[in-house]
């Protein structure tokens, strides 16, 4: 009889135990997300995005498009907003009302406010430049059209901040964690040839083949949502589809929440500047891509993940990145080049207006510190692959996700390598004119140095060692292909 009292009162001292420790985890963790989303499909046949030789508006809608929002809150009151959606691009035209009006409603200061595109080209035009965009608009698709790509600007505005004061208004309890896993369709595309570089197919050149997955649980471990990521172009639909597409990032997110009914899934870009699915060319690739990725992001969500604790700080720069400075003759030189030829082009049109070329081009870079568990690296721009490898090796590689395509997509970001090297990367601004100096490199890497040490990411003892040297046995961190041409 003793002894049943004496393993009865163990046993209640243990389950005590076991419910202190959960309920200790619970505290530790301390998050509450709100998540919301919205439809996005446009309604009309309208112009689209992404390649410049559409000679007609989409015709039909293969699969809707969706923006989606995560507001995040840590124990300390701190939130934060992230906002993702299937377009070809967030610029500052659209990005920079948003988020005026969400710290006006809402209260949240500019840095704690993230816009990721899927860099999606089977979507509608979003609004850049005003002046080059309404020169460009008036043909071949006339003001029909052109009225048709403002309306839906403005009405996608009005959406994203619908959202995301939605989000906000529904943050519950919830848990972080974070894996990652491997994306094989994923391909170079700065193709040698004995005429230069061309966009191509290049197996042995770098990318980044990583899938970063953040799984958003409530306190009993039911799946709520999922951040993932890929660095790849959305293009593998060709220019002569004209039908409104999710592309294969909308196919992995169908894919997932077909999988987990009720959950939201959201999909973050890379740095995939110089990168494009392989192979490509049709809708059902598109598909076979979506599910392929969807399938590993499943994968690694039923793994061990790692547990991502706040406090979450939030930073922001706006970098005066620097332009090439050329005189008219030089510029004219240009003219016959196959990849500077838009910039020459557009240049001399600014000059013979009698304007000057600007010297820099104000971008915005961001940088999430979650506790000592994970840093979010928000390129603005297309970056190219390179700057992965730069970003490890300035922060070190561990728990690290590096995301372009952040807040203003204002053309590529090219690494001094590539500016080397030449090719289509090398192209510079396209919402205003400009090419970028190999010293961009270096402002853009110091910056994000400085604000990883601001957030108080725990940075490598050596600086300065390879990533490989500071890579430990068992890291989750997916190496990026450094054989190149």
């Amino acid at each position: 009889m003793a002894n049943r009292r004496l393993i009865s009162f163990l046993f209640v001292i243990v389950m005590a135990a076991l419910a202190g420790q959960v309920e200790a985890q619970e505290t530790e963790s301390g998050w509450r997300i709100g998540l919301a989303r919205a439809r996005i499909t446009p309604d009309q046949p309208i112009r689209m995005a992404g390649y410049s030789d559409r000679t007609q508006p989409s015709q039909s809608v293969s699969s809707d498009l969706y923006a989606k929002a995560m507001a995040l809150e840590d124990r300390n009151g701190h939130r934060a907003l992230l906002i993702t959606a299937d377009i070809i691009g967030f610029t500052e035209r659209l990005s920079g009302p948003i988020c005026k009006r969400l710290q006006t409603s809402t209260g949240l200061e500019r840095k704690s406010i993230l816009l990721n595109a899927a860099h999606n080209h089977c979507g509608p035009v979003i609004l850049a430049d005003p002046s080059l965009v309404e020169e460009d608009l008036e043909h071949p698709f006339g003001e029909v059209q052109r009225k048709r790509v403002f309306d839906y600007n403005r009405k996608l505005e009005d959406d994203l901040v619908r959202i995301g004061e939605e989000s906000l208004r529904n943050l519950k309890p919830a848990r972080l964690s974070w894996g990652a896993g491997v994306a094989q369709f994923v391909m170079n595309r700065r193709e040698f040839t004995e005429h230069g570089i061309i966009l191509g197919v290049n197996p042995r050149g770098p990318v980044d083949r990583t899938v970063p997955v953040m799984r958003v649980e409530d306190p009993g471990g039911q799946l709520l949502a999922v951040l993932f990521g890929a660095a790849c172009h959305c293009t593998t639909l060709n220019g002569d589809y004209v039908s409104i597409d999710g592309e294969y990032a909308g196919y992995a997110q169908s894919y997932l929440e077909h999988k987990f009914p009720e959950i939201q899934a959201m999909f973050i870009t890379g740095l995939a500047g110089d990168a494009n699915p392989y192979p490509r060319g049709t809708v059902a690739l598109a598909q076979q891509h979506g599910r392929n990725l969807g399938a590993e992001v499943e994968r690694v969500l039923g793994e061990k993940l790692k547990p991502v604790r706040g406090p979450i700080q939030t930073e922001l720069k706006l970098l005066a990145l620097p332009l090439q400075k050329l005189g008219r003759q030089e510029i004219e030189e240009l003219q016959t080049s196959k990849d500077q030829d838009f910039f020459a082009k557009n240049a001399l049109k600014v000059l013979n207006r009698g304007k000057t070329l600007p010297e820099h081009y104000t971008a915005p870079f961001a940088l999430w510190q979650f506790g000592k568990d994970l840093t979010l690296v928000g390129y603005s721009g297309e970056p190219v692959v390179d700057y992965v490898a730069l970003t490890e090796k300035s922060l070190g590689p561990l728990n690290l996700w590096v995301a372009g395509y952040c807040n203003d997509v204002y053309g590529y970001l090219p690494s001094e390598r590539v500016l080397a090297e030449g090719g289509y990367e090398t192209r510079g601004l396209y919402v205003e004119i400009g090419l970028f100096p190999p010293q961009v490199q270096n402002v853009v890497l110091k910056a994000i140095t400085e604000m990883a040490l601001t957030a108080g990411r725990p940075m490598p003892a050596r600086m300065g060692q390879s990533p490989t040297e500071l890579q430990p046995k068992g890291s989750t961190f997916i190496r990026v292909a450094r054989n190149s041409n």
